[in-house]
């Protein structure tokens, strides 16, 4: 998918469109982009400088290679830009411009114009109707939304494309704000030309990508989205979030970005043969990446829950055994061994609870956690941690965050963090997350995460993978 590295890791970039009014789209996405080091040409026929770059009427105007170009014209002027960008050579284009498909007959009509353009030519399009493009890694943030009303969010480890804007510029200050990171965010519109597909396919490949989420209103090929899916299940984890579920939603999917979404029974069936684990909300699509792209898949359903708090670890065991679905997620409380119970004996106070879930009462020190995390790594009759890290125990202190990033990166088994509570606890959690440990401020979407895992592992087990 090399075709798609103009839009990922180019050399040079025009954006078509900037402005004396600092405000405008054009003039936005340029004035981020002059942090990424690139090679910048400002296009605007009215202009001779844009911020201390010389400006030209037209790409084919510009004497040097143009790897990306960005379009944010009025829709009517658009296919004429985008001639220009063909006939330059310009591998990659990303129409921010609305007013296509999305709009009705006279706007896909418009769009199919833009199709024809390109078509046999070597130029690939994002969008139109998009938002743009952030790649944290390269700088590059071609999108038009203000940082003062929505933040970037660091580098990470999960891409996150978005086929609506909307839902992209709300995740992104999400992550922003708990400092979730992500290895690029796309936004793709209409998709008239790239896809959920090309993306999957390029993704797969992509060094810094450990999982992929998706948020899609409609599948462009659903028969080669699925054996694409299939191919990069197996080397990283999908999630999708499908909005258009009901028939209502499927009504809105439509008007919202002009195209068709399926049968979601069918849907549902053929993502999980896939090896697609979906997301129903908008948590769930960020807290399923994230420990996706953070922890090893779940082995087995056993699940061993440590904490400190002994209400806190009987939510856990419900939520743990309820049926799937049934505000439960149909896993299993492990039975730790005589041997593990033992030795937990002897490092925890008396009153301690060495059952699962192994209650270390809030006379906990940050060395006990440590210990007991250690021993049920080791028990061979579990799959899968939960760790409840509650830091208003007394004799707790910050050093958990560091026995925590332990465990969480160097034990035996996958382990998900919950940590509950206000000011204090809310710093803890961003330190977690900017240490990327699978940290959840509740029980409920700890235990969810802990799912997922569980999923990917059943997943890779049937493929033969594990």
């Amino acid at each position: 998918m090399e075709s798609l590295d103009a839009f990922f890791n180019p050399q040079s970039v025009a954006v078509i469109g900037v402005s004396r009014n600092p405000n405008k789209v054009g003039s936005i996405i340029f004035r981020y982009l002059t942090e990424s080091g690139l090679k910048l040409y400002p296009i605007n026929p009215n202009l001779d400088e844009f911020m201390g770059y010389k400006a030209y009427p037209s790409v084919k105007d510009v004497p040097d290679k143009i790897d990306l170009a960005v379009i944010a014209v009025p829709s009517k002027v658009v296919p004429e830009v985008l001639r220009d960008c063909v006939e330059k050579g310009i591998r990659g284009v990303i129409i921010i411009s609305a007013g296509f498909g999305e709009t009705g007959e006279e706007g896909r009509r418009l769009e199919e114009r833009l199709k024809e353009i390109i078509r046999g030519s070597k130029t690939r399009v994002i969008g139109p109707n998009c938002l743009g493009i952030y790649v944290p890694r390269k700088k590059i943030d071609a999108l038009f939304t203000l940082r003062e009303r929505s933040p970037r969010p660091p580098a990470g480890d999960f891409v996150y494309i978005s086929q609506s804007g909307a839902a992209g510029v709300a995740f992104m200050d999400y992550a922003a704000h708990y400092g979730v990171g992500v290895s690029a965010f796309v936004s793709i519109g209409n998709k008239m030309d790239v896809s959920e597909v090309e993306l999957l396919e390029y993704f797969a490949e992509h060094e810094e990508t450990k999982a992929i989420a998706l948020y899609l209103e409609s599948i462009k090929d659903g028969r080669r989205f699925l054996e694409v899916a299939k191919k990069v299940s197996k080397k990283k984890p999908i999630v999708v979030l499908k909005g258009g579920r009901t028939s209502r939603g499927a009504t809105a999917a439509a008007l919202h970005t002009g195209s068709l979404a399926g049968s979601d029974a069918v849907i549902d069936g053929a993502f999980k043969q896939a090896g697609i684990i979906r997301a129903y909300d908008e948590e769930e699509i960020i807290d399923f990446a994230r420990v996706l792209a953070y922890q090893k898949p779940m082995l087995g359903p056993r699940v061993v829950v440590v904490t400190s708090g002994g209400g806190y670890g009987v939510i856990a065991t419900d939520y743990i055994e309820s049926p799937y679905g049934d505000k439960g997620v149909g896993l299993k409380m492990a039975d730790l061994t005589e041997e593990t119970k033992e030795k937990l004996r002897e490092v925890l106070v008396p009153y301690a609870s060495v059952n699962n879930p192994v209650d270390l009462t809030a006379d906990v020190t940050d060395e006990q956690y440590d210990k007991a995390l250690e021993l049920v790594n080791k028990d061979p009759n579990v799959d899968g941690i939960l760790c409840l890290a509650l830091f208003q125990t007394p004799f707790v202190t910050e050093k958990l965050v560091d026995i925590v990033e332990k465990w969480s990166k160097h034990g035996e088994k996958p382990m998900v963090v919950v940590s509950i509570g206000g000011t204090y606890t809310q710093k803890m959690i961003k330190e977690m997350e900017r240490r990327r440990i699978a940290i959840y401020p509740s029980i409920w979407r700890g235990v969810k995460a802990l799912r997922a895992l569980y999923e990917r592992g059943l997943y890779l087990k049937r493929m033969g993978v594990l």
